[in-house]
């Protein structure tokens, strides 16, 4: 029997109702039978990224943070986009791991979904790269116009992004 995937999913958006969370808790669904899907919410119970504790005295929640990363089979960041850039929460989580491999060579799925997020999308695949992270375009999405794509209660509405 084959072994069911350890799957982080981690959720961009610091919005409790977000768009974001919703596409994370569909692809737990729809992927029940082949992966677990855990979800990374609160981003921002992470302290403000500090150089000087990269290394040494590193935050309890960072090493957590890290260290479910590193254990994980893949990682799904799902992101919106804010002013042409990723959230800010997300950026100072990814800086927690810069001076680490958590992220090398770890098969990544990249979703940006916000009204345009084309600069986001471009930027968050260029970071990931930095950390050596594993991607391709297949791996990648891009859902543009994304409020009208999910409804009141999150549930996806349009065929192409359920897709």
């Amino acid at each position: 029997m084959k072994r069911k995937l350890n799957i982080l999913g981690i959720n961009g958006s610091a919005s409790r109702n977000s768009s974001n969370l919703s596409i994370l808790n569909k692809i737990a669904e729809l992927g029940r039978l082949e992966f677990d899907l855990k979800v990374i919410e609160a981003l921002t119970e992470l302290p403000h990224f500090r150089t000087e504790f990269t290394d040494n005295n590193v935050p309890d929640k960072v090493v957590d943070f890290r260290s479910q990363i590193e254990s994980a089979d893949g990682v799904i960041i799902c992101t919106p986009e804010y002013i042409f850039s990723i959230p800010s929460g997300l950026k100072n989580a990814i800086e927690w791991c810069v001076s680490t491999v958590v992220f090398s060579d770890k098969p990544i799925g990249l979703i940006t979904a916000s009204a345009s997020g084309k600069k986001g999308h471009k930027e968050l695949r260029l970071i990931m790269k930095t950390v050596q992270a594993n991607f391709t375009d297949e791996t990648t999405l891009l859902i543009q116009g994304i409020k009208g794509k999910i409804d009141s209660r999150g549930e996806i509405v349009d065929d192409k992004t359920k897709k």
